[in-house]
């Protein structure tokens, strides 16, 4: 079974309360943080670096969030993501303090806005997953798409309004200015964040550790093969659209002869491209699917680094940049969607994370290699070099769909209890489950597909091992056997299986011969010198 949830608009979430104030409250911030960002990049240009110190702020500010992402996927499923969230914008808010007195006292030097910005990726690590897992919280299901959408377009409004305003203040004020700008941002997120009063998180007697949470969710995205198609494309995409986003203050400053105040107003058309681009996307959406906008959003990038290699002229340079903040949205809001709609809630932070992992890992190794190139081709050289090869890859991409993300992962609590002889400590383990299918003969090829169908998703919820098994003695006796690390995960699988998974097991149930349903056995390593109980339902 599948299904599609439909949303009564596109602005739709802005009609609930609390996702409208948090909503408001990040474009604040986002713009705060460009404001930031934008006088880090001109900054470093002012200390005298070359391209490959140009790139390594952009590396620095994205290389954490390679690095840290998964862990704080891990957290943002295990703690109250409230409290995470604003843990962190205290973090994030300490780092622009601290850029601030730098810059105000005269003191700052290409190693400590290296550092610095290194921290406040550490902060963006740790506020990434969390920042898009308390969607569902936020707004209904049928609402979820577009909420994620509204969450792109809040970052480009504030790409939008961000740049250019930081442009202008580092212009007329300075950095130190800029950064304190950026300090005052994050008390209105603090506010709205104090002001959501999340519901406390029932206790949970299967809650998971840190170390067992990170198997889990390592686990799932091994067996998922939705979510390596979304890392994919991702990866790839990033890898070679980096380079503009790298070399961009290169290009207004040596290719465009811009100032400062002229940076700033590109990245400001960067952001109103984007903007405009997010509401023309449902449109473009009734006539191409996922893989279409993918191509169109690449081909855009691709023709902007070409057109911004010949150092047009500056009027010119600046009417490109709606065109690069229109096809960045496109790819964005597409990816993330893909990857929103493919995830079970269970597993949604850790999985995001990982895809948080690779679009910055890819982000910050393509930024560092364009600068490289950079140092060889020049900064001309290298923007054509990469949007070439970005147009190759994208034919090729092409042919490696998107999922489409329509099945139904809401839990299917069709599982029964195990029956246990005694109580089993929930850190006992590993756990060996046999069931037990008859199978006509005439039926085994069948029924072989439909199992190994169902093989990713007994992997994705929780098993380290599986298999199916034919009785030599008895042909029509299959036995399906997998591995959990402990009681309390195989508990924990119970409360993971989706509807579609229900679904396919209940196709394999059709070849089942008998009128009693499949024996289903438990059993628990047993070990020397310890009480031994096994249980079997």
């Amino acid at each position: 079974m599948s299904t599609t949830n439909t949303s009564s608009g596109a602005f739709a979430p802005l009609q609930h309360a609390t996702f409208a104030v948090v909503w408001a409250a990040t474009v604040v911030g986002n713009t705060g943080s460009f404001m930031r960002d934008v006088a880090s990049s001109w900054l470093v240009t002012d200390l005298g670096a070359g391209p490959a110190a140009v790139s390594l702020i952009q590396a620095a500010g994205t290389l954490p969030i390679f690095l840290l992402a998964i862990p704080a996927g891990v957290l943002t499923d295990i703690l109250d993501r409230r409290r995470l969230l604003i843990a962190v914008q205290l973090l994030l808010a300490s780092v622009s303090a601290g850029l601030m007195l730098l810059s105000l006292t005269g003191n700052m030097s290409v190693t400590a806005l290296v550092g610095l910005t290194f921290l406040g990726g550490i902060g963006a690590a740790l506020m990434g997953p969390a920042w898009q897992a308390i969607v569902p919280e936020l707004v209904p299901a049928k609402d979820m798409r577009p909420a994620v959408a509204l969450n792109s377009l809040g970052i480009n409004i504030a790409r939008s309004i961000g740049p250019a305003a930081g442009g202008i203040l580092l212009s007329v004020a300075g950095a130190a200015v800029t950064y304190g700008a950026d300090v005052a941002s994050y008390a209105v997120v603090i506010a709205a964040l104090l002001w959501w009063k999340r519901p406390a998180a029932a206790d949970d007697q299967l809650s998971e550790s840190f170390g067992g949470a990170f198997r889990a969710g390592l686990r799932y995205a091994r067996a998922s093969r939705p979510l390596h198609i979304v890392l994919l494309r991702a990866a790839i995409f990033f890898a070679f659209a980096s380079a503009v986003w790298a070399l961009l203050p290169l290009v207004a400053r040596n290719l465009l002869g811009g100032d400062a105040g002229f940076y700033g107003i590109m990245l400001g058309a960067v952001g109103a491209g984007a903007i405009i681009g997010a509401l023309l996307l449902p449109r473009l959406r009734t006539r191409l699917d996922a893989d279409g906008v993918m191509l169109v959003a690449a081909l855009v990038t691709a023709a902007v680094m070409a057109g911004l290699s010949a150092a047009p002229p500056r009027w010119l340079g600046l009417a490109l940049m709606p065109l690069l903040g229109a096809a960045w949205i496109m790819a964005l809001t597409t990816l993330n969607g893909t990857a929103q709609s493919i995830l079970p809630n269970w597993v949604r932070g850790r999985a995001l994370a990982i895809y948080l992992t690779v679009f910055n890992g890819a982000m910050a190794a393509g930024s560092l290699g364009w600068g490289m190139v950079a140092e060889l081709l020049g900064v001309a050289g290298a923007l054509l070099v990469a949007g070439i090869a970005l147009a190759l890859v994208a034919f090729v991409l092409h042919r490696v769909t998107l999922p489409r993300g329509e099945a139904d992962l809401q839990p299917s609590h069709h599982w029964p209890e195990p029956l246990v002889a005694d109580p089993v400590p929930n850190d006992r383990g590993p756990v060996m489950v046999l069931i037990e299918y008859q199978v006509a003969r005439e039926n085994h090829a069948a029924f072989l597909e439909a199992m190994y169908r169902l093989a990713p998703a007994r992997q994705r919820d929780g098993a380290y091992g599986w298999g199916i098994t034919e009785d030599a003695a008895d042909p029509n006796r299959m036995v399906e056997w997998f591995m959990v690390e402990s009681w309390a995960e195989h508990l924990r699988q119970h409360h993971r299986v989706s509807r579609a998974d229900a679904d396919v097991q209940a196709e394999l149930l059709r070849f089942h011969q008998g009128e009693s349903p499949p024996v289903v056995r438990h059993f628990l390593t047993a070990r020397p010198g310890g009480r031994q109980r096994h249980a079997a339902a």
